[in-house]
């Protein structure tokens, strides 16, 4: 989405501005407390958290038309470590922000994201069994993404995006529903974004398909102080397997 993003802007001439800030909406199901049983609760404690995403400047015609080359996986190494620089998933932020006496006025000082992303996770396709190989429980036929939302309800955003990936008998499908504010988003604007959204989707599938991508990034050893150009360094000094 990122990359996406920063395409988008490209063609409305800011081209230097390859960061976004997003409201991104997760489960909120985390044991961020030790010995935290979650297994017999049932449903999500949302959680909603800015973050700045900053894939960086490779070129568009690397993102759709290169194979997928190195450039595309240092952009995506680099979101990498931004997400993974979160504590616990985010799950913080709303207490600073609506609990705390202290940070909650300083946090409410500073910009709103215009752009939320959610991605609701894996899903079966109807029909499936819940429990594999007992059709007593399948998923209901009318179950879509978001199928249950009124029409009417206020956007926190003035673009939104929720996604997940369905399976299917032809394998998995991923599914996305972009709900705008259409005095701040034309229409046009956003069927060109998804567009782009997809075609980088696309062009990560292509880079994950080669034989030379992968490899570790500084969030992989959070014992040793490395950072990506010292790792790059040695697994190039040690061939290691990545």
């Amino acid at each position: 989405l990122g990359l996406a993003v920063a395409q988008w802007r490209r063609g409305h001439g800011r081209e230097r501005d390859t960061a976004v800030l997003v409201d991104v909406e997760g489960h909120g199901r985390e044991e961020i407390v030790q010995g935290t049983d979650l297994s017999r609760t049932v449903g999500w404690f949302t959680s909603l958290y800015p973050v700045r995403v900053d894939p960086g400047p490779p070129a568009w015609d690397e993102v759709v038309d290169g194979g997928g080359g190195p450039a595309l996986g240092q952009a995506l190494k680099r979101v990498k470590e931004q997400v993974r620089a979160l504590p616990d998933r985010g799950i913080g932020f709303g207490l600073l922000r609506h609990l705390n006496p202290e940070t909650g006025p300083k946090l409410a000082e500073l910009g709103v994201p215009q752009l939320g992303f959610n991605y609701l996770g894996r899903f079966p396709s109807a029909g499936t069994p819940v429990v594999p190989g007992n059709p007593a429980w399948t998923v209901a036929a009318e179950t879509g993404l978001l199928s249950g939302a009124d029409p009417a309800t206020a956007l926190a955003h003035g673009l939104e995006v929720n996604s997940m990936i369905r399976d299917t008998p032809d394998g998995p499908w991923l599914e996305a529903v972009w709900t705008w504010a259409p005095d701040v988003w034309p229409e046009q604007h956003v069927r060109a974004l998804a567009e782009q959204w997809f075609q980088a989707i696309r062009g990560l599938v292509r880079h994950g398909h080669r034989s030379d991508t992968g490899g570790h990034t500084p969030s992989d050893f959070p014992l040793a102080e490395l950072s990506q150009h010292d790792i790059e360094q040695l697994e190039a000094a040690w061939r290691i397997q990545k």
